[in-house]
This record gives structure tokens, sequence and C-alpha cells, in this order.
């Protein structure tokens, strides 16, 4: 019994695009930069892939503060600095304090969107009460 030759498979022809000639097939890819082996992992390397974060900035901090004049009441102060800054009774009543002695004080460290914020809503509630209450922003 006459026995043939297995051919392997690496030998046989590849189809490549249409009409295009046929060419030997020699092993893995020839596109793997000269690495031979199998359809497996062996491809990769293993190790810890870190992904690098950017340094992300701080926002910067705008200080609040409330102006003393001498036509607004002590309680709407109060009022505002409860309803606007969050702060408890005895807290808003030693700033309100603290603004009419001093002439102005601090109401809290925000960012600048925040600050904003509060800034408006302090002026639009002071004058649709109409008071003269002034309340700015200073970058910390």
């Amino acid at each position: 019994m006459i026995k043939t030759p297995s051919i392997s498979p690496a030998f046989l022809p590849l189809a490549t695009e249409q009409g295009a000639p046929l060419r030997p097939h020699a092993g893995p890819q020839d596109d793997d930069g000269g690495r031979r082996g199998g359809g497996d992992d062996s491809d990769f390397e293993s190790g810890t892939v870190t992904k690098t974060r950017p340094k992300t900035k701080r926002p910067n901090l705008y200080r609040v503060l409330l102006l003393n004049d001498d036509y607004t009441p002590m309680e709407f102060v109060v009022l505002v600095l409860q309803d606007v800054f969050n702060k408890s009774r005895e807290d808003a009543l030693q700033i309100m304090l603290h603004v009419h002695q001093k002439g102005v004080g601090e109401c809290g460290v925000y960012p600048y969107e925040v600050a904003e914020t509060k800034v408006t809503r302090v002026m639009d509630t002071a004058r649709k009460n109409q008071h003269p209450l002034q309340c700015v922003m200073e970058k910390q």
C-alpha cells in the first residue's frame, strides 16, 4: 500500500481578495512582527496597566461678605443668613453682630459659581424686601 504524505495546512494556498493570486501560507500571519505562535494569548505581554490621570486643579475659592448699612433690620440679616447660607440661628446672630460692629462679615467660602449664586440670592431678597443690604464676593 502506498502511503501519501500528509500535507500540513501551513502549505495549503490561501485565497486573498477577489481575483488575487493565491500564495502559500507560511504559518501565522506575516504581519506579526516576526513572532511565531498559535492564536492563544502567547502574543500578549503580561503586566500591570497603569493609567495616568491628569492633575486636576482645585477650583478657586471666594469669600462671600455681607456689608453693614444703617437701614437693613438686624432680624432680616439673620433670616437671610439662615435661608441663603443655611446657618443656624446662633451662627447667623454671631455673623450679623460681627457685620454690625466691624462693618463687614464673612458668610462662607465657596467655589466661584456657588459664591456668585449666593450673592445674587442675597441681593435679590434684599431688593424684594426694599432693603439696601449689600453682599459681595472676593477671591480668597
